[in-house]
């Protein structure tokens, strides 16, 4: 057996395997990592694109919450006013509704002074015709005196 021989049978057997691997092997593979990069330059502009994504959305997620913090204060602001409004009201209302007690009150204490006033002259009347007949120890005419007592308690 020849070296070279040998050598050359390999050579060519080499040769014959890179073409066949050129022709039909390398082909499919190159396409497939063609095909496997795209997918990951894919891939990897989808995972950007949604970045991008969660960043606005975080972002308006973020303004909304504060929209709505402030929205919320704005609320219990008008509540405490309205709170506030509806507080000084119940006070006007319960002064206006003391002020009409107190006034049926002296109004009542009024016509009691009155009443008082009237039964202390009758009373008054009755006690000087009574007097003046002890004194006189003779009976007054009770019903002349009586104008002249009416007439007295009016001054009185």
């Amino acid at each position: 057996m020849n070296i070279n021989l040998t050598m050359l049978g390999q050579l060519i057997a080499f040769v014959m395997f890179v073409v066949f691997c050129m022709r039909y092997v390398w082909p499919p593979l190159t396409e497939m990592m063609r095909t496997r990069q795209k997918l990951i330059a894919d891939g990897l502009e989808n995972a950007s694109r949604a970045e991008q994504q969660l960043l606005q959305a975080n972002e308006s997620a973020a303004n909304e919450l504060e929209a709505a913090k402030r929205e919320a204060g704005e609320l219990i602001t008008q509540a405490r006013s309205r709170a506030n409004q509806i507080v000084d009201e119940a006070k006007d209302q319960a002064k206006e509704e003391a002020k009409r007690i107190i006034d049926g009150a002296q109004e009542a204490i009024d016509q009691e002074i009155s009443r008082a006033r009237e039964s202390l002259r009758a009373r008054v009347s009755d006690l000087a015709v009574e007097g003046a007949e002890k004194i006189l120890a003779q009976s007054i005419d009770r019903t002349a005196h009586e104008a002249m007592l009416t007439k007295l308690s009016q001054e009185l």
